[in-house]
């Protein structure tokens, strides 16, 4: 089984694995809980980006300080920094790291597009191809002579260093059908974010479709769903089970229309209208979490007691997850450290 984990500069919301509750973090405890990782075997760590702090110079801070684990963002939108500026900056990071990064890029939305950086949110799914295919060009070294329907670049401008490697990876942040079967063409691998175990083979599907088209093994594709733990640990198990239900509220009625969508083509109708209907009408946060179910957020994420949750990690991986994604335990680096290793132990 296949691991990799998520974490920012401190700590990453939305997921309870214990940990002191007074422990303040900061980006020196969290690279150390990034050592623990790699030498633990974890694969991969990935950095989001959203709205908040920059995910590039942490990206560099990690490769100084790190050997081994490859490096990469989840997500990085197409909207505020140029195909070639992502090129640039993946130049530089490659040396670095000595050609262990990794371009995780998604669409967003049009909240972050428009309102953040002022860019009109238009034809996204192309807008995805395209910088994959620039970013590509210019990472083999190749002169940029590109025509798409976005993008025409035709000065033939190159980026000259001593590369490590000639193939830097793009995984995408998808989640409807048109996007997977996009990946299945032009994608490394896929980032999924709350999708449930049971449709998990339902990913590689879609990815087939994609890749005969172009007339690619969709193998080829890694599956590395983000994989969200809240541990029962009898402490108070009630109040975990409303954590793991909050960022599924959220994603439902505040994070645009793909999460909602993705959710009710896998199989939860009843709960998204019921958790819609709630807010629509008393934006009231509480009473929508109660729309969400036990099974479904048990489905979505990965609630339990340390035994329940490493079998699910088993399950996810049987199922089709290539690698998953968990994010990084809250507390200090050695209680951080202690759960890593029950993860990466199932």
């Amino acid at each position: 089984m296949r691991l990799g984990v998520l974490t920012g500069m401190t700590s990453t919301p939305g997921r309870r694995v214990g940990g002191s509750q007074d422990f303040q973090e900061d980006w020196h405890s969290s690279l150390e809980k990034i050592r623990i990782a790699e030498e633990l075997g974890y694969e991969m760590v990935v950095v989001p980006e959203s709205w908040q702090l920059s995910a590039l110079p942490w990206l560099a801070v990690i490769a100084l300080n790190t050997s081994t684990i490859q490096i990469g963002t989840s997500i990085v939108n197409v909207f505020s920094r140029s195909a070639a500026v992502l090129a640039e900056e993946y130049s530089t990071l490659e040396m670095i790291s000595g050609g262990r990064m990794m371009l995780g890029i998604g669409a967003a939305s049009s909240l972050v597009a428009e309102d953040m950086h002022g860019i009109k949110f238009e034809k996204p799914l192309r807008r995805v191809r395209e910088y994959t295919e620039i970013f590509k060009m210019l990472m083999r070294g190749e002169r940029l002579h590109y025509k798409g329907e976005i993008f025409h670049l035709d000065r033939g401008f190159r980026i000259s260093y001593d590369r490590p490697r000639e193939n830097v990876p793009v995984w995408i942040g998808a989640l409807t059908p048109k996007s997977l079967r996009q990946c299945g063409e032009i994608a490394d691998g896929i980032m999924p974010v709350h999708w449930p175990t049971s449709q998990m083979s339902q990913l590689r599907d879609y990815l087939r479709e994609g890749a005969e088209l172009v007339g690619r093994d969709p193998m080829d594709v890694t599956i590395a769903p983000h994989t969200v733990i809240y541990v029962l640990d009898g402490a108070d198990d009630e109040q975990t089970m409303w954590e793991a239900k909050r960022p599924l509220e959220n994603y439902i009625n505040r994070m645009g229309n793909f999460y909602h969508e993705m959710m009710t083509r896998t199989g939860w109708a009843d709960e998204v209208v019921a958790v819609q209907t709630v807010w629509a009408e008393s934006k009231d946060r509480d009473a929508a979490i109660a729309g969400i179910s036990d099974r479904m957020v048990r489905e979505i994420q990965l609630v339990g007691t340390m035994p329940e949750v490493k079998e699910r990690l088993r399950e996810r991986a049987d199922s089709g997850a290539d690698m998953q994604i968990v994010y990084m335990p809250k507390g200090t680096p050695a209680e951080a450290g202690a759960a890593l290793k029950e993860f990466i132990s199932a």
